[in-house]
């Protein structure tokens, strides 16, 4: 059988962490796979990339993009304009584009142009909020992709609904959880909170870096509440680098009880995750993670595309309202009960995946 070709489009740090153990899959069946990583460069500083490949074991890019910083469209575009003749030269049999960062966006509509079989990982997801560039890039993503990977059972009802076919969506699972799966035992060697000087438990871990929040006036009010809030109980704040900047603009630094700490590899981050106490995030990632381990989690948004971490999980939305990350201590104090892990979030997604491949060829 003549091996098929597979180009895996990573560009930000999510993307790493979702792509991880597909690539690594790819690369355990060298008879049937041949696998391409091209790395749009969209997270380009060490911090949010370079550390990623080394700690995930990711092979170094066959093709390196460098597309950098800028606007939604100067990203996108530069994206679609450098990846266009790699995907020409290697005619791939496949191109696998996971989430929905721009780097997703751009490469699906090349892909799709050249007529190159696409598959979305992690389709199906909406958070109907239009204002999210992330929204109108999932969207897009799955209206022209040919395989649609999902991992929660409300990503099927809204493909269903938006008229794809039954046939093109496969229920695989939560790759990011392959990842925190295989990458736990050497994250809790590292006991990242001990080494900080903080007991394990009784932190809040905070990550926020939407520019909803962080770009406008809601900042420094959530900074204020995070304040309040470090009096009861101490906050760990690994920051963003477009966080840290934001912060430094306005003058605000942090103390003794509220500590701001540099942008963090994935295995000193998921130590911290794994020792926190609580955690308030906008991210969407850390929304799923917090639901497998089991972890109250409190999300500083209007909307999340991951409903299941609510409904299952351990996930409870603030709203968009600084003035509500004051009610943590509470929530946290009251919060029990069971949590479900979800299907399919096992640890095997990327061996599903990849056997839908192999099966399709």
């Amino acid at each position: 059988m003549e091996r098929r070709t597979v180009v895996s489009v990573v560009g930000a740090r999510p993307n790493f962490v979702k792509m991880a153990p597909v690539i690594a899959e790819l690369g355990r069946r060298p008879g049937e796979f041949r696998s391409v990583v091209v790395h749009t460069g969209q997270h380009y500083d060490a911090e949010m990339s370079q550390i990623f490949f080394e700690e995930l074991g990711v092979p170094e890019p066959d093709h390196l993009l460098d597309v950098g910083s800028g606007t939604h469209a100067v990203q996108t575009a530069r994206v679609m304009e450098r990846i266009e003749p790699i995907l020409s030269e290697e005619r791939p049999d496949v191109v696998l584009v996971p989430g929905d960062v721009n780097s997703t966006l751009g490469a699906s509509v090349v892909a799709a142009k050249l007529q190159i079989p696409l598959g979305h990982v992690e389709a199906g997801l909406r958070s109907f909020d239009r204002s999210m560039p992330e929204e109108i890039n999932r969207i897009v993503a799955d209206s022209i992709a040919d395989l649609l990977f999902i991992h929660s059972p409300e990503a099927r009802e809204h493909l269903l609904r938006e008229g794809h076919g039954e046939e093109d969506i496969h229920f695989v699972g939560n790759t990011m959880i392959d990842t925190l799966v295989r990458m736990r035992p050497r994250a809790e060697s590292l006991e990242v909170a001990r080494r900080l000087g903080v007991e394990p438990g009784t932190f809040l871990l905070v990550t926020l870096h939407r520019p909803a929040l962080v770009d406008g006036e809601l900042l420094e009010p959530a900074m204020r509440a995070l304040e309040e809030v470090a009096r009861e109980l101490r906050v760990l704040f690994p920051c963003h680098p477009r966080t840290a900047h934001r912060l430094r603009a306005l003058g605000i630094g942090g103390s003794e009880s509220l500590r701001l700490l540099e942008p963090l590899g994935y295995l000193e981050f998921l130590s911290l995750l794994l020792g926190a106490g609580s955690v308030l995030t906008d991210s969407g990632g850390i929304q799923e993670e917090t639901t497998y381990l089991g972890i109250p989690c409190f999300t500083l948004r209007d909307n999340t595309e991951r409903p299941l971490t609510c409904s299952v999980g351990t996930n409870t939305l603030l709203g968009l309202d600084p003035r509500r990350i004051v009610e943590i201590p509470q929530l946290v104090a009251s919060a029990g009960g069971e949590h479900a892990v979800p299907e399919r979030w096992d640890g095997a997604s990327a061996q599903r995946l990849v056997d839908v491949l192999a099966r399709l060829a």
